[in-house]
């Protein structure tokens, strides 16, 4: 494990105290839960957004076939 200095806004931080209380849970594997639920997220985010710029390449690339077919069917 990597040791880590963290500086929280004091709201954040009350809140996390809190929260980690009720749920009788230490503030490290909160925090540690925390990160790893906002890595998974922006993982996601950043899946989707490739997603998109491949589908956008793809659907161009398949208008430019799609208008050859035509063009093709058009001289039949």
């Amino acid at each position: 494990m990597k040791n880590l200095s963290l500086k929280m806004d004091d709201t954040i931080f009350k809140e996390t105290e809190r929260i980690t209380a009720k749920i009788s849970k230490n503030r490290n594997r909160y925090i540690n839960e925390a990160v790893q639920f906002y890595n998974l997220l922006q993982k996601r985010k950043l899946l989707s957004h490739q997603l998109q710029k491949e589908s956008r390449i793809v659907r161009e690339e398949s208008m430019k076939v799609l208008a050859q077919f035509e063009k093709l069917q058009n001289e039949d």
